[in-house]
């Protein structure tokens, strides 16, 4: 499911200066920056089979955390506000996996009885200030939508993504995934 160009596609340089700046911002308490984590959870999707479109998503799953996204959207939830910025400037599919990937947390504790062990300290206590388990009608609701299964794996690619020393994708990979999903939109 490949949406449309946005109105102005991100160039390698602003990836990149988006990528680079996130190195050294803390991570809720993991023992991995934004960075690390954001290519760490990139190459998970690579590494699961996912499309070039969702490997982008996933590194840019918690941009709404980098600076210059935070001072265009002040004030914003992280994933709501790395969404709308997905939206102008990467897809409206890679936006709603971003803005889903914190109910996807509250759908697999709802939903899967072994998922809350996996979770860190710090991601237990994120969950509470997000709104805890869904309950059925939320979760009913989220598991109709056809993306929700991306936004799940996503979730999971996240919840994995805190070794420092775990594999990480390189900037030219992403570069390249970036590069054929505009293609890809522009054809």
């Amino acid at each position: 499911m490949t949406s449309g160009v946005p109105a102005a596609p991100l160039t390698d340089e602003e990836l990149t200066a988006l990528v680079e700046g996130l190195a050294g911002l803390p991570y809720g308490g993991e023992a991995v920056d934004q960075r690390t984590h954001a290519l760490q959870t990139a190459w998970l999707a690579r590494d699961a089979g996912a499309d070039d479109e969702l490997v982008v998503a996933a590194a840019l799953h918690d941009i709404g955390r980098a600076r210059p996204v935070r001072a265009e959207h002040p004030g914003l939830p992280h994933e709501v506000a790395g969404a709308e910025f997905a939206r102008r400037r990467v897809s409206e599919r890679a936006a709603w996996v971003i803005a889903q990937h914190v109910p996807a947390k509250r759908y697999l504790v709802a939903t899967d009885p072994a998922y809350h062990a996996l979770l860190s300290p710090a991601s237990i206590a994120s969950l509470k200030v997000q709104g805890g388990p869904m309950d059925e009608r939320e979760a009913a609701e989220f598991a109709a939508h056809p993306l929700s299964a991306d936004a799940v794996a996503l979730r999971r690619w996240d919840d994995a993504a805190k070794d420092p020393d775990g594999p990480r994708l390189t900037m030219p990979d992403l570069l390249a995934a970036h590069a054929r999903c505009v293609a890809a939109r522009r054809t």
